[in-house]
């Protein structure tokens, strides 16, 4: 392949044998603590940072090594925190009892095949969502600022991002917010700022969670004021109208407010928000017809430069893996999916249906995960892979396969084969969740690669290494916690039960679809709030210049709590400031990317010792190992952890301004 894309000019070390080694290394470490953190807290790191920042110390005792190369092997890596989503479906299937274990092999093939077409179908996206595309991109370009600040080649020497201050910029955020998550991890600072509340006299109850992520905070300075603002309206919709209208409507005066709160926001909105989600989405697929269109038409054309013996009038930096090879791959995959679906169906005792099965699951996959990869490289784009709603996406698409078992399938059964149908579309919905897992991180990583000159296909190819290492090393790190904890709500399942909240949901979802027992009235009043706000924003878009509310960040700050949504709000707000009083200093493009660079750190620190922190958690066994005070000082630890984050955010943002104004 390589001497049908490169150039021949292309002397560059990107895709190397030590880089695939390194990557792969970190890739099974990384993919493993991923797994537990997320059965425990429902959340998943992104590694690419992290793994940009082990490669960049391990590769720089080597004088040829480069700045493309270490991207590869943060590609490579960063499929450990995308991958890894798959927690949100597959533990599923033990709780609703048709597992009692995950199948090496059936495990490996869903994630394996769903992260290589994945893979496949965010390629044609590249040049509608990353090359023609003005979304940020915060997780993508805090990546390239760290393999910049990180790379001695003289081809990236010499600018803002190489000097001094940036690379201590860069330092100082990292220690920075690492320090503060080993201190959080110690409980002496709080993990968060919260309160719950009641209001009026009707047993309505809302509250707020201010996480004190300086990863979070980071992420809003990177993705802007505009999308911090949408979420900002959403998460008032969520919990300025939506808890305290259905928190009232239970009538509980007597019960735990935290309780009812979250209670209500868990069964209640998240569902409104999935369903603003939903429209949203479908309006944004809408909106990019045209530009994937245009991007399919150029890598087509890009295609028939190659085949015309013309490569070398291509671009390195527009070299993807061919089209013709792309469509191959993708059909190749839809064979083993097909034989996997109906084998399924078969031992499932759904023999009879196994070709309409397997031919509909396929044909499922194949529209549902281009939609699927579409919308999260949007939403990737708009507000990072970490932030990007994977479990809302997952809400949608297991309700579509349960919505076409019950129309398709349900009337030829017998009553006691429901279970078997649920198993299905959560089996289903396994393999375009991993479509839809990849596709939302691949697109982030090949922005980084635009702002580091990369070649598109070598990242391509290094994605579906990282694919086939990360679903190698998932299914026994799944069948190892699952039979040292379990999971909550599954019979037997300990004190130490992980929660698995959205396979918990998912799964309910599926059996609540296929059973007639779920309230589609909450979804569409979700979708009429989705409505309104594309409205909303349609207006806005024309009648003023630069005011815009992104509908699927509005959806966003509706489904996702508080804790994951605020502090992203804030870090918004404090880039807006810093970039608005920088523009009045005599160096502002230099001190607004100081600003990038610190909260680039920022993730970085929180990000690496997050990793750390979770592999100290797994091997301990204990929830808290780190633990240095009880819980009698929680709330002395609010106040501290609190002041601490503020004042820290002050003077950080005050250095790195005086640092732009004095050029050092």
């Amino acid at each position: 392949m390589s001497a049908n894309l490169a150039t021949g000019a292309d002397v560059r070390k990107e895709l190397t044998l030590r880089g695939v080694i390194l990557g792969v290394i970190i890739t099974l470490v990384f993919t493993a603590a991923n797994v537990f953190f997320g059965l425990k807290a429902g959340l998943t790191f992104a590694t690419s940072i992290p793994a940009a920042v082990i490669s960049m110390a391990i590769l720089r005792s080597f004088k040829d090594s480069t700045i493309q190369e270490n991207n590869v092997v943060q590609t490579i890596a960063s499929a450990a925190g995308t991958l890894s989503s798959i927690i949100f479906v597959l533990p599923g299937m033990i709780m609703i009892g048709w597992w009692t274990g995950f199948p090496f092999w059936t495990s490996f093939a869903v994630c394996a095949l769903g992260g290589v077409l994945g893979v496949m179908y965010s390629i044609p996206l590249r040049r509608a969502l990353v090359t023609n595309s003005d979304l940020p991109y915060p997780e993508g370009i805090a990546c390239a600022e760290v393999l910049k600040v990180g790379s001695s080649d003289d081809e990236h020497a010499g600018s803002v991002e190489e000097g001094k201050a940036g690379l201590m910029a860069v330092l100082w955020g990292s220690i920075t917010s690492a320090v503060f998550a080993v201190v959080v991890a110690t409980q002496v600072f709080a993990a968060d700022v919260v309160s719950y509340f009641r209001v009026g006299d009707k047993g309505a109850v809302s509250g707020f969670d201010f996480n004190l992520s300086f990863a979070l905070f980071a992420i809003g300075h990177l993705v802007g004021l505009s999308v911090g603002i949408a979420m900002l309206v959403g998460a008032l919709i969520g919990w300025g109208w939506g808890v305290p209208h259905f928190s009232a409507l239970a009538g509980d005066a007597a019960g735990a407010v935290a309780d009812l709160a979250l209670g209500t926001w868990s069964h209640k909105v998240r569902f409104v928000g999935a369903g603003s989600i939903g429209v949203s989405a479908i309006w944004t697929l809408a909106k990019l017809v045209k530009p994937v269109i245009s991007g399919l038409t150029s890598a087509i054309a890009a295609s028939r430069v190659r085949k015309a013996g013309k490569a070398d009038t291509l671009p390195r930096t527009e070299q993807d893996i061919p089209i013709g090879i792309v469509g191959l791959i993708t059909l190749v995959c839809f064979v083993p999916i097909a034989w996997l679906l109906g084998y399924f169906a078969n031992t499932s005792g759904l023999g009879d249906h196994m070709a309409v099965l397997a031919v509909g699951g396929v044909a499922y996959v194949v529209l549902m995960g281009f939609f699927v990869s579409t919308v999260c490289g949007y939403m990737a784009g708009l507000i990072g892979s970490s932030n990007s709603p994977l479990s809302g996406v997952g809400i949608l698409v297991v309700i579509g396969a349960a919505l076409l078992l019950v129309a398709g399938v349900k009337p030829y059964v017998p009553a006691e084969a429901g279970k078997a149908l649920v198993a299905f579309a959560l089996f289903t919905t396994a393999v375009v969740f991993t479509v839809a897992a990849i596709a939302n991180n691949n697109l982030q990583d090949l922005k980084t690669g635009q702002l580091v000159d990369a070649t598109p296909w070598r990242q391509q190819v290094a994605l579906v290494i990282g694919v086939i290492a990360g679903a190698a090393v998932i299914p026994p790190v799944l069948d190892l916690l699952n039979h040292a904890y379990g999971f909550a709500g599954v019979p037997g399942a300990g004190p130490k039960a992980l929660p698995a909240p959205q396979a918990g949901l998912i799964s309910a979802l599926a059996q609540g679809v296929i059973t007639n027992n779920i309230d589609w009235g909450l979804i569409i009043t979700g979708i009429w709030i989705g409505v309104a706000i594309i409205v909303v924003d349609e207006v806005l878009a024309r009648t003023t210049k630069h005011v815009r509310i992104p509908p699927l960040a509005v959806g966003l700050g509706i489904y996702l709590p508080t804790a994951s949504t605020l502090m992203v709000v804030v870090g918004s707000v404090v880039g807006w400031f810093f970039d608005k009083r920088a523009e009045r200093g005599p160096k502002p493009e230099a001190t607004k990317q100081l600003g990038v660079l610190l909260a680039s750190g920022l993730l970085v620190g929180e990000s690496v010792i997050g990793v750390v922190i979770a592999a100290v958690v797994a091997f301990s066994g204990k929830g808290a190992p780190l633990a240095l005070v009880g819980e009698s000082f929680a709330a002395t630890a609010e106040w501290v952890g609190g002041a601490a984050f503020a004042a820290l955010v002050v003077v950080l943002y005050r250095w790195v301004a005086r640092q732009g104004r004095s050029g050092a």
